[in-house]
């Protein structure tokens, strides 16, 4: 599995319809068209729609927000939800012939929380009778946003969501390894602890920890000791600053704040920073109305001198517990 920061060909996605995940339909709308917008100028879009009438309905948007259409590719598909990270196939490489190929895992909707989901581990095999690239199967219960890899050989990821009972309750730690290694040419991990407050997805890396090149991890913090994330976040944070990559070396490590309170958020949602999405030349970060928004964007920038980082607001997509590395799954050039 390439490392996100690798070229791509594409990014995939699925439009947002489901008004029980986003309250506010228009506005999750509005910052899914401008992630679009944006990160269409740096790769193709290769976007799933439900049927023709939104296929019409999404083209009117994002006609109106001035994207290219020709960077986008529309792929008529009977999805539930928009977490493709989750629930899609994660693209793998084989560096020697360069084919691309597909690591098709288990999705049940994060430990059979939501059953209507549970049809979204139907699309990998839809998207490859179009594709027809070679697939391999693990048959155990994954998500693409549960796992971070720096291209090199290691992968983080949390024993709050990979050794939950409600995933692979027969395997041990050291049969996940094995098949991580297995599918995903990985055999270095780091274990963090828990993710933040408010994520269905009982702990995903990709909103507390997020590798930015092969030595330097950007790690959420929250400052406040009061903060209901603090002593969570910490303890990762030190877990990291000890650990080494697979060759030995100490990984660097960059706090990057939560963002605190966000006015429209009564219940508390998975809202971070660390949800961003790498694009060939752009870096799409989320953020959420709050003091925190131009601190972080400054932070991510640091680490990617190379490319534009661009701050969309997400306060309304984040009622769907995720943002913008959740609902996205880079395709590598082989």
């Amino acid at each position: 599995m390439p490392a996100e920061w690798e070229k791509h060909s594409a990014v995939w996605l699925s439009w947002p319809h489901d008004t029980t995940s986003f309250p506010h339909l228009k506005e999750a709308e509005e910052s899914f068209a401008e992630f679009i917008k944006e990160i269409s100028t740096s790769e193709k879009v290769e976007l799933q729609v439900l049927n023709e009438v939104m296929l019409d309905h999404v083209t009117e948007l994002l006609e109106g927000e001035g994207v290219d259409m020709e960077r986008v590719t529309f792929h008529p598909a009977n999805y539930a939800d928009i977490w493709f990270r989750d629930y899609g196939p994660i693209f793998i490489t084989n560096p020697k012939t360069k084919e691309l190929a597909m690591a098709k895992w288990t999705f049940n909707a994060w430990g059979n929380k939501y059953k209507i989901l549970l049809k979204d581990n139907e699309i990998p095999y839809a998207m490859n009778a179009k594709m027809n690239l070679p697939m391999f199967e693990p048959s155990i219960v994954m998500e693409g946003g549960s796992i971070e890899v720096n291209g090199k050989g290691t992968l983080m990821t949390t024993e709050q969501c990979l050794l939950n009972k409600n995933r692979n309750p027969n395997l041990s730690r050291e049969e996940i390894e094995k098949y991580l290694s297995d599918y995903l040419g990985v055999q270095h991990f780091i274990w963090l602890k828990e993710g933040i407050e408010g994520d269905d997805t009982d702990g995903h890396i990709d909103d507390i920890a997020r590798f930015v090149n092969p030595t330097t991890v950007l790690c959420a913090y929250a400052e406040d000791a009061g903060s209901a994330d603090h002593r969570v976040l910490k303890e990762n944070y030190e877990i990291l600053q000890n650990s080494k990559d697979q060759d030995g070396n100490p990984l660097t490590v960059i706090k990057l704040p939560t963002p605190g309170k966000i006015s429209a958020h009564a219940e508390p949602l998975p809202a971070s920073y660390a949800n961003f999405y790498i694009g060939n030349t752009k870096v799409l970060v989320p953020t959420f109305g709050t003091e925190n928004d131009t601190k972080a964007l400054d932070i991510i920038q640091s680490v990617f001198p190379d490319r534009k980082v661009v701050g969309i607001d997400a306060t309304y997509l984040v009622y769907g517990y995720g943002t913008f590395h959740c609902m996205s799954q880079q395709q590598p050039l082989p």
